[in-house]
């Protein structure tokens, strides 16, 4: 089965599709060692070539489909590369050999929820496109009060700056006064939709979860900021929400599975380090376009060290006084050392053990078999004719 050169160029991980083409048309791909054209197909025994070196590929049919869900904090951008380097949602992800992941539909950095990652780009397209209609389920907490003619609004249509919008479906699932939560449904995947619907009836929402894509559903055992891949039974029932075909090989095995197994037994610990990060970030800003919170920072550290050096000052006095405490009593070691040492019977004892020590080594049979003092050794005749080592002569050759 034949795929387009610039789908199978991207999915390796060269670069977009539309990047590829632009590699293509500049002469660079090659296929079966003739440069190839944009558009042109290629089949799976083809040589695939990008500056001279050879690209390895499968075709998107032969890989084994993968799809991760994602529960996205506040302060992260549904991103690659942020200008701006804020905290992104693939940060998180695992990585993935000879392909990537692909993000299907987006949230806003204020709103969390249930994100989905796919590695196959049809499966992908088709869950995001408004023709194929796919639920997107949202808890929404809401500030001011939803009257019953403000829900028939919402439910019969509102009209935006990109056309008409309405919830598919709207419940009331709890809270009271300014903390009341909604549940409502909508098939298209427009830009802040949700809150733009609420924002025409002159509501303003504060916090908004996603917790269902078409038939997924956000797991309780999830935490914030973690990641839990999916296994062929929730797989397959998304491919056939948008008529794919399964593939062979999907689903989890070996380590993927009992990771999964064990943080549905052991849920880890939630992860809130982009919202945080963002918060320092905006408080750091705040700081310093504010010049008198910056010097009231410098003033706080000033004397937070000026604090220190005392406390370290005043040890350093306790210490030395220990010290001249310690060489006090040290002073009465010093002069029972020196009577120790003007003691003659002490030194003669010792010397005595020396002299009887080099005695005994004088008397010990030399290297060669002569036995006598170290100074009659020293004076034998140097001419003298000595005995070769072991009862072997050294061999002639």
């Amino acid at each position: 089965m034949s795929e387009k050169l610039q789908k199978v160029l991207a999915r390796v991980g060269l670069g977009s599709r539309r990047y590829m083409e632009e590699v293509i048309a500049a002469g660079r791909v090659s296929i079966n060692g003739r440069v190839a054209q944009v558009g042109e197909r290629i089949e799976p025994t083809d040589e695939l070539r990008i500056d001279g070196r050879k690209v390895q590929f499968q075709i998107e049919d032969e890989i084994r489909r993968r799809v991760l869900i994602y529960y996205k904090p506040e302060g992260e951008i549904c991103s690659r590369n942020d200008p701006e380097q804020r905290p992104t949602v693939f940060e998180q992800l695992p990585a993935i050999a000879n392909d990537r992941w692909v993000m299907v539909g987006r949230l806003d950095i204020n709103s969390t929820g249930l994100l989905l990652f796919t590695n196959d780009g049809e499966l992908a397209n088709r869950l995001m496109h408004p023709s194929n209609e796919i639920e997107r389920e949202y808890a929404v907490r809401v500030m001011g009060e939803v009257t019953p003619q403000i829900k028939n609004n919402m439910l019969q249509g509102v009209v935006l700056d990109d056309g008409p919008a309405k919830f598919e479906s709207f419940s009331e699932i709890g809270g009271d006064g300014i903390n009341r939560w909604y549940q409502v449904v909508v098939k298209e995947g427009r830009n802040r939709e949700v809150r733009r619907i609420f924002e025409s009836q002159g509501l303003k929402v504060s916090r908004l979860l996603r917790t269902r894509y078409g038939t997924v559903i956000l797991p309780r055992e999830l935490r914030t900021g973690r990641w839990m891949e999916l296994d062929k039974a929730d797989i397959d029932n998304l491919t056939k929400l948008v008529e794919l075909k399964p593939r062979q090989g999907t689903g989890l095995f070996g380590m993927a599975k009992r990771r999964t197994e064990r943080m549905q037994e052991k849920p880890m610990a939630a992860r809130r380090g982009g919202y945080l990060r963002q918060q320092r970030r905006d408080s750091e800003e705040g700081e310093n376009q504010n010049p008198m919170a910056y010097a009231q920072r410098d003033r706080r550290e000033n004397q937070n060290g000026f604090a220190q050096r005392r406390d370290n000052n005043s040890s350093n006095a306790n210490n030395y006084a220990q010290r001249e405490r310690r060489d006090g009593n040290n002073g009465n070691g010093f002069a029972q050392r020196g009577e120790r040492r003007q003691d003659g019977n002490t030194y003669g004892q010792r010397e005595q053990r020396q002299n009887s020590s080099y005695a005994q080594r004088d008397s010990r049979p030399d290297n060669f078999g002569n036995k006598g003092t170290y100074g009659q050794r020293d004076a034998r005749d140097e001419n003298a004719p000595r005995k070769p080592f072991g009862n072997k002569s050294f061999k002639k050759f």
